[in-house]
């Protein structure tokens, strides 16, 4: 993302040399000399179904030349599914310290993101940020006390959940979109809708304060959707589904084109840091692709590239991403191979803004900027994939470990340096590896909360064993004390 200052005061000077009427006006504000920063998290997207990661038969100009000309994340990792992956952004902290660690939070559950976490937005409004959450949230639905203009953010637009209709706006007839906590009901595609809104944000912006803004798109995740026009450009692609989803990407990076371009007209590009990646990696389970699709006739269109496996899973190809960093003169252009999570996102921008975060609980997030800037050594040595009761996994240096502690338990042991791919599994070759992963697995263990998703889908059990269902309400989500 970008701010403006040398180019927005020279335009100010021309302007009140042309007009005498503004020579009479009060000059225009000073530009804030903390950078603005552009947050863009895709849904879904798989690994190789961007250019710059060797996509052939999907487009993405926008993103490739953002990508050419910033730091390419090569091993850039998230978290296996969509709500923990945003708790762990939002946070700074591993999801399974606070219970989001499995699975997302379903339409008819009524918990979120504990309350006593202290936010990227909040942390930031506190360094002067204007904040804005344009796209999907996913970390609470049911309450307002879990909503985005309650977390710290100014501005609010988008869905609250996620996965909807991207022409009606709803799951199951069920409206999913608000601006300011409020329905709203209008026509278009989400995806547009979501780079208008946003381009238009930062039009309006007074650049006297610096912004950040989440710009959460729900695509390309499910259900696989576009604009016909979109699905015209790809008429060399056979397979119907894969087609689809094309659209879906290219109508996505149309829209980074949109915010970056309105960042230009605006003069705030060279004050503004861009970051860009996937939520999780491509799905490739079914059991994962969500509840609006019937995927049993279809093939999933998704392309994780070398990596094993994808959403869902702790494999490389659910957990890392696509991803990249962008900001004139301040990001080298290079490949940066150095370890980083999506829990180093705020504690990286909060260094970036000058905001303290003495108000976090124990973060887990390092100060990645010089590694992201420079392609310097990453600070992080190691990648907690995830600490579930039935699972977890583990990456220090090279070496990973997948532990399945459900019977029959399992365990997986890769050199990733040597097999990117998980082919060969080495456990049985290096027991003490295995031995010493194992230790940390359950040291981290004894630090977890009880997942919320288990508990509540007992208690939805028990509920609808009752014959009372728990059902969201006509209008959104929640009773409507809470709408």
């Amino acid at each position: 993302m970008k701010h403006f200052w040398l180019t927005a005061l020279c335009a100010a000077f021309c302007m009140a040399l042309l007009s005498p009427a503004a020579n009479a006006q009060a000059p225009a504000p000073k530009a804030s000399a903390k950078p603005n920063i552009l947050h863009i998290v895709a849904d879904d997207l798989g690994w190789k179904d961007v250019g710059f990661n060797g996509a052939t038969d999907i487009k993405t100009p926008n993103i490739d030349r953002l990508a050419a000309t910033g730091a390419r994340l090569t091993s850039f990792y998230v978290q296996p599914m969509c709500t923990p992956t945003r708790a762990a952004l939002m946070t700074g902290r591993y999801p399974f310290r606070y219970g989001l660690q499995t699975a997302v939070i379903p339409s008819v559950s009524s918990y979120g993101l504990d309350t006593t976490e202290f936010l990227m937005p909040q942390c930031l409004k506190e360094a002067g940020y204007r904040t804005a959450i344009i796209g999907k949230w996913h970390l609470g639905h049911a309450d307002k006390k879990y909503w985005p203009r309650q977390r710290g953010f100014d501005y609010q637009y988008g869905a609250m959940i996620g996965e909807l209709d991207y022409f009606t706006h709803d799951e199951h007839g069920v409206l999913d979109w608000f601006r300011d906590n409020e329905p709203v009901r209008e026509e278009g595609y989400t995806t547009t809708l979501l780079g208008k809104d946003a381009a238009k944000y930062i039009e309006n912006h007074d650049a006297s304060s610096p912004f950040f803004m989440y710009l959460a798109f729900n695509a390309p995740h499910t259900p696989y959707q576009a604009p016909q026009e979109y699905i015209d450009r790809f008429k060399s692609i056979e397979d119907p589904t894969r087609r689809t989803y094309a659209a879906m990407v290219a109508c996505l990076d149309d829209e980074v084109g949109r915010v970056v371009k309105a960042l230009d007209d605006t003069g705030l590009r060279d004050n503004t840091l861009i970051l860009f990646h996937s939520d999780n990696g491509g799905t490739h389970n079914a059991m994962f692709a969500g509840v609006m699709a019937d995927m049993s006739k279809i093939k999933i269109p998704c392309d994780n590239g070398p990596y094993r496996d994808g959403k869902g899973s702790l494999f490389e190809g659910g957990t890392r991403v696509c991803a990249f960093a962008n900001w004139p003169g301040r990001i080298k252009a290079q490949e940066v191979s150095g370890l980083i999570h999506a829990v180093d996102v705020f504690t990286t921008f909060a260094a970036l803004a000058g905001a303290p975060t003495d108000k976090s609980k124990p973060l887990d997030g390092l100060n990645v900027w010089d590694a992201i800037a420079s392609g310097t050594a990453s600070p992080r040595s190691e990648i907690v994939y995830n600490v579930e009761p039935f699972r977890a996994a583990v990456r220090q240096g090279d070496w990973k470990l997948i532990w399945r502690t459900m019977l029959p338990s399992s365990v997986d042991l890769y050199n990733l340096a040597e097999d990117p791919s998980e082919k060969n599994n080495l456990a049985e070759a290096h027991p003490d590896k295995v031995a010493a992963f194992k230790q940390r697995l359950e040291a981290l263990s004894k630090e977890a909360a009880k997942p919320l998703f288990l508990i509540d889908q007992f208690k939805v059990v028990q509920t609808n064993m009752k014959g009372e269902p728990v059902m969201p309400t006509e209008e959104g989500f929640g009773d409507a004390e809470h709408r």
